[in-house]
């Protein structure tokens, strides 16, 4: 069995970590039966997974939240993308909850506002949330 024997970074686990979010949602969507993909290359279009219904293609940001609580205000890293992102994903790293939402305008905005859906951490779950967004 192989063992990584080169210390990692605080910094880079969590970047790997934060990256292996967007490969779980991508293995939902794609069991699910969606088109989904990663970008080969994101110089700024600030799209992580894009995902089809066979006719549109949704844009979406995936983040991950460093807090088991949910009552927590969002910070918009996507106000600067070149074509719109559609949704936000967001994951706890510490609770087992995530979040559906649109790409909103605004600064910042509560997790828990309006039109906001949460699911918990498991294909089913999500792709239901995912369904009715």
């Amino acid at each position: 069995m192989p063992i990584r024997k080169t210390p990692l970074h605080e910094n880079t686990l969590s970047h790997y970590q934060n990256h292996s979010f967007e490969y779980m949602l991508l293995a939902w969507l794609l069991n699910g039966g969606w088109e989904a993909s990663k970008p080969g290359v994101d110089l700024g279009s600030k799209t992580d997974v894009q995902v089809s219904d066979g006719i549109k293609l949704y844009r979406i940001q995936v983040k991950c939240l460093d807090t088991p609580d949910d009552n927590i205000k969002v910070e918009n890293k996507w106000k600067n993308a070149p074509t719109p992102i559609d949704y936000v994903v967001y994951f706890s790293k510490r609770a087992k909850w995530g979040y559906i939402l649109p790409a909103f305008q605004g600064t910042k905005k509560s997790l828990k506002s309006e039109g906001h859906i949460r699911f918990e951490q498991n294909p089913e779950d999500f792709l239901r949330a995912f369904e009715n967004v």
